[in-house]
């Protein structure tokens, strides 16, 4: 196992991490609906999605939102934090469960900080370049410094990436549900997905949005975990998941022809290039 990180250290990460290469990533962007569907299975997650957020009318310009401040942090650390941490101030009340909640908690706040982290793994297994255990435990202890800018309690953090493996199962098997989030979400089946913005003509996201928005659901179904896809009542058959990897070997394909910047989205070219470093 790799030597671990100082967990009491809210040190932003640089240049010098895996993260930083890792979660700049475009193919990141594939798993989006992914990140998005395991996030509103938490119970606590879903009702905070029903009673304060405008994901149901436009669920994919929530996404994108909701994306670029959480990339903020991961390349700009304390200061972008703070303001991620402050999106969540006020937002509490009672959750599916019939308890109180509030979006701080550091059990949800955890989970979600965890689907993000877990998307540089299924990244690598199916879109990139394979992770082997000393990465894996790297990128694990990354978060750790990652999850430390939020300033919220440490105390339940898994220590290492074996432990963080367990509380990902255990979470999946005995916490997510077929929430309400799920249930009235567009993207599940709830409706039509509308344009992000309202300057892309219907016509035109019709066309172009639509199969993108597809691609996304299709890869989120999956790329699930069993235990979360088999709550969900979806299927998943040995034929599509050949499909998924075809598409995911042509994918890795394409990104070894492409200069190591343009794998980046902008903001994490954009911190490269401030930091003088080649990526």
């Amino acid at each position: 196992m790799s030597e671990m990180l100082d967990r009491t250290a809210p040190a932003s990460l640089g240049p010098d991490s895996l993260t930083w290469r890792r979660f700049g990533d475009l193919r990141i962007a594939l798993l989006m609906v992914w990140a998005g569907t395991l996030q509103a299975m938490h119970p606590v997650i879903s009702t905070a999605l029903l009673e304060h957020s405008d994901v149901f009318e436009n669920p994919v310009g929530r996404l994108l939102r909701s994306g670029g401040p959480i990339v903020d942090v991961v390349y700009a650390g304390a200061p972008a934090a703070a303001r991620v941490r402050g999106f969540h101030r006020g937002i509490e009340g009672v959750d599916e469960r019939g308890e109180r909640y509030h979006a701080l908690h550091p059990e949800p706040y955890f989970w979600a900080h965890a689907t993000f982290l877990n998307m540089q793994y299924v990244v690598a297994e199916y879109f990139a370049e394979p992770l082997g255990d000393a990465d894996k435990e790297r990128l694990y202890q990354e978060s750790i410094r990652w999850y430390a800018q939020y300033g919220l309690s440490m105390r339940d953090v898994p220590p290492d990436y074996p432990a963080f493996l367990r509380y990902w199962e255990h979470t999946v098997g005995e916490v997510l549900v077929e929430s309400g989030a799920i249930r009235r979400s567009a993207l599940h089946g709830a409706g039509p997905v509308p344009p992000p913005v309202p300057w892309i003509p219907r016509p035109l996201w019709t066309l172009f949005g639509g199969p993108l928005v597809g691609l996304e659901i299709w890869l989120a179904r999956g790329l699930l975990p069993a235990a979360a896809r088999d709550r969900l009542g979806w299927s998943w058959s040995a034929r599509e998941e050949r499909r998924l990897r075809r598409f995911g070997r042509a994918v890795r394909t394409v990104f070894r022809l492409l200069p190591p910047a343009y794998r980046l989205a902008p903001t994490p070219r954009r911190a490269f290039r401030s930091a003088g470093v080649r990526p």
